[in-house]
């Protein structure tokens, strides 16, 4: 073994055991999974995907709790779809997997106008079929390859388009309450995931075979996002551990807090407490 390779090997060593203990943590951090669990681990073709699936494999080996996992992928019929390559890998790793067919991408032409942005109505759709397999075969948890950066970009373009503050939860109970969604890659980092998919050299499938648009709002926030992380190193790992510490008092949303029915205690405006009250006031008016 060459200098060179020894080199990569403990390069990606350290990197596989970072992703793993980042996985670990938001699973425990979130109860993601729990002894029994069927997960359908859905496989779109990315890296991200790739790489959870991995790394679930590895943690069912020695995890304290024992789970089935069934990789599922969905083939909406694109022009040009590679069929034979999930297939031939899932079968080379000796993952139980489903291949479901459901031709979405005439629905998507056929509603999305020539030119605009297909995703949102394509992931819907996708969703939608999923969940349904998921009740129709027992699935207890289904686990999507979001990372961090996935969230972080959420949150800012609910902010900055959307009006709230609002993210992708590591874990999440289904609006028709039949589905717990899990995001095992929620403390990962993209570049980190990108970095582990070019070591494992994955049989990645591109996203644009359907001739879509990309999303422009969600490359604005991946480019910000890019931006501060070179600029000022360990930003965004702030900004995710403020979406994880909220204090809805300190926000303006009179529904999560009563502000209305805040009522000051008479007994504590005494001695040092009252001249600690006065002292913010007199501050706020200078």
């Amino acid at each position: 073994m060459t200098h060179s390779t020894q080199k990569s090997r403990t390069q990606f060593n350290k990197l596989q055991k970072r992703l793993r203990h980042a996985v670990g943590d938001a699973i425990a951090d979130y109860n993601m999974i729990e002894d029994g669990d069927k997960i359908m681990v859905c496989l779109s073709g990315g890296k991200d995907s790739f790489t959870m699936l991995d790394i679930l494999m590895n943690l069912q080996k020695t995890a304290p709790v024992k789970f089935e996992l069934l990789a599922v992928n969905l083939d909406q019929k694109q022009p040009g779809f590679p069929e034979h390559v999930l297939p031939e890998y899932l079968e080379s790793i000796g993952v139980p997997y489903h291949i479901i067919e459901k031709d979405t991408y005439s629905v998507v032409k056929r509603v999305i106008p020539e030119g605009q942005t297909t995703c949102g109505l394509c992931s819907r759709l996708r969703r939608g079929t999923l969940y349904g397999y998921a009740e129709a075969n027992g699935i207890t948890k289904i686990a999507l390859g979001h990372h961090r950066d996935d969230i972080l970009e959420t949150f800012f373009l609910n902010i900055f388009y959307g009006g709230k503050l609002k993210a992708m939860p590591p874990k999440l109970l289904s609006d028709d309450k039949k589905n717990i969604v899990i995001r095992p890659l929620a403390y990962c980092r993209e570049k980190e995931i990108q970095r582990f998919a070019a070591f494992r050299d994955y049989p990645i499938i591109p996203c644009n075979l359907c001739g879509s648009q990309e999303n422009l709002q969600r490359q604005a926030m991946k480019v910000m996002l890019k931006t501060w992380d070179k600029q000022f190193p360990g930003r965004l790992e702030t900004i995710f551990t403020s979406l994880q510490n909220v204090a809805p008092s300190q926000l303006a949303d009179t529904q999560l807090f009563d502000f209305a029915g805040l009522k000051a205690n008479s007994n504590l405006l005494n001695g040092c407490e009252a001249i600690d009250v006065d002292a913010g006031l007199s501050f706020l008016a200078m």
